[in-house]
């Protein structure tokens, strides 16, 4: 049975991920207010996890109504360092700023992943990774800043793990894919199970 999947987002990171594991999706971004709603949810008392769980949904669901006749997969990831959130920094000056800010701490990465089919949520997961940032130097933040390039201003707390921003860290807790945004390994379980992937 052929299934029509589409990755409610734009990032690169999660549409490779998929591809590499071999699941065959479209990529198309679904354009919500993830700024107003974080603020809002912050304001309400809401947890890093509860508000990375509630974009990803209202993400799927955006898609589904553009695109009634697809299985729509969506995630969002937090970050959230003693009660404080961070986005995805604008520049150079606020990705230092982040980066100094989380120096030397334990922040948590929350990554959350739904599915939507025929209007439904058909399935959801939530998990959380535990990175303990090493004290570097502010000479070597401007030397990470200048190998690492633009491409870290699309990466929440200014950094890829999978590149040079590994060596930011002296400890990282929980699953590498959860890291990079996206819970895989039950995604792909859910997947196999529902028929859209060979068991």
């Amino acid at each position: 049975m052929n299934h029509r999947l589409i990755l409610a987002s734009s990032s690169k990171a999660r549409h490779t991920m998929l591809k590499n594991a071999g699941v065959d999706c479209e990529a198309v971004a679904s354009m919500i207010d993830e700024e107003g709603y974080k603020q809002s949810m912050k304001a309400e008392g809401a947890s890093a996890a509860e508000a990375a769980e509630t974009l990803a949904e209202m993400k799927a669901l955006r898609m589904y109504r553009q695109q009634p006749d697809a299985i729509v997969i969506a995630a969002d990831q937090m970050l959230e360092c003693n009660g404080i959130w961070f986005d995805k920094p604008r520049d150079r000056d606020n990705t230092r700023a982040q980066l100094m800010a989380l120096r030397g701490k334990t922040h948590q990465l929350v990554s959350a992943a739904v599915i939507y089919k025929e209007g439904s949520r058909i399935w959801g997961t939530i998990d959380t990774a535990h990175l303990t940032m090493r004290n570097f130097t502010q000479e070597w933040l401007d030397e990470y800043l200048d190998a690492a390039g633009d491409e870290i201003f699309n990466c929440v707390g200014g950094y890829q793990l999978e590149g040079i921003g590994a060596q930011l860290f002296t400890e990282v807790r929980g699953d590498y894919f959860t890291v990079l945004g996206l819970p895989l390994l039950p995604l792909i379980g859910f997947l196999r199970d529902h028929g859209v992937l060979k068991a």
